[in-house]
């Protein structure tokens, strides 16, 4: 009975337990707000916003430099593919012409050992064994010789593609997995915008965009007191790139219709008749270094640690650059991002 009564009192208690603590709950989600993080200011949206798409743009520079180098190495597969598919052929009329001498001794008297060893599936070694065979006239000679130093550079060209092709794998995985990076940081980013009302988005956008084709300043930055005017190649490369503006930001474009920020500038002096490479960290490196109060227009101007964006200098403090997503090429001032460091490419 005892042990009756304990376990009635043990399953009260647990049962008030419960309940007390369902209250309890209950009151704290209905208490005005109790314990509620205060949603987040458009302000502090935009600079979580502005945040992602710094990281979306370094994973953006990854995926062109890798792709880049996807390209190259599809072309060199295909000029291996090619030449592997020559040399076979070479190789094969060789060899037919070893048939026929073949067939030609046969009829007269058997088929002698070089030929065999020449007309096997396997003749890894005839090229050295078939020097010793001394029963083997000189034009035979001079086609086994032939015919074995086409194997040999068959087998190593066949060894080369396979090593391009296995690498080609690697770095097409390598792209997939950038390209994923970018859209993740693109998406969260999205993510964050869908949170605000319609009028605090477009009060971003309004920021974001600004007015894409006018410089920052009232004056045109090239005829602001002390500016040095463009000439030559960089005031092409200045005179293509404001041709662009208002053109969407797009990551991984090099134009015509959209850019990236890379993709702008390299075009921009590629109509200047300048190869530029495709990639922030590689166009900072192609190019003599200045210092920021050496700059003068039509340089190229980096920011971030990383130098993972890149605009175009021109004049009183302004840039042409892509960017981001949602944001036209336009001009603006370069002290809005960390600045890393500028190159003269003209």
């Amino acid at each position: 009975m005892a042990s009756h009564r304990k376990s009635r009192t043990t399953f009260r208690a647990r049962t008030f337990a419960t309940m007390a603590g369902a209250a309890a709950a209950s009151v704290t989600a209905l208490a005005p707000g109790a314990y509620a993080e205060p949603a987040p200011t458009a302000q502090q949206v935009k600079a979580q916003v502005d945040e992602l798409y710094h990281q979306a743009e370094e994973a953006t520079e990854r995926y062109n430099g890798t792709k880049e180098k996807v390209d190259g190495l599809q072309r060199e597969v295909s000029l291996l593919q090619d030449e592997l598919a020559r040399k076979t052929d070479a190789a094969e009329a060789v060899r037919s012409r070893l048939g026929a001498l073949a067939a030609e001794q046969y009829r007269s008297s058997g088929l002698s050992p070089a030929m065999q060893l020449a007309l096997a599936d396997d003749p890894q070694q005839f090229l050295e064994r078939s020097g010793r065979l001394d029963q083997v006239g000189a034009i035979e000679q001079a086609t086994l010789q032939q015919y074995g130093q086409q194997r040999r550079a068959l087998d190593t060209q066949a060894a080369e593609a396979r090593a391009k092709l296995a690498e080609l794998a690697d770095r097409q995985q390598q792209l997939t997995t950038e390209k994923a990076s970018v859209q993740a940081k693109l998406a969260e980013a999205q993510s964050l915008l869908n949170r605000l009302t319609a009028a605090e988005r477009d009060e971003i956008a309004r920021a974001s965009r600004g007015d894409a084709r006018t410089p920052l300043t009232s004056a045109d930055p090239l005829a602001a007191p002390g500016a040095v005017a463009a000439t030559g190649r960089a005031a092409a490369a200045i005179g293509f790139a404001r041709a662009q503006l208002g053109k969407p930001y797009v990551w991984g474009a090099t134009g015509p219709d959209s850019f990236d920020c890379s993709g702008l500038v390299q075009a921009a002096y590629r109509s200047a008749g300048i190869s530029l490479p495709r990639t922030t960290y590689a166009q900072i490196a192609a190019a003599p270094r200045i210092t920021r109060d050496q700059l003068q227009p039509g340089d190229l101007v980096f920011f971030y640690a990383g130098v993972t964006h890149v605009g175009l200098y021109t004049g009183n403090g302004q840039m042409i650059h892509a960017p981001h997503p949602g944001a036209p090429v336009r001009y603006e001032s370069i002290s809005v991002m960390p600045f890393a460091g500028a190159v003269r490419p003209a």
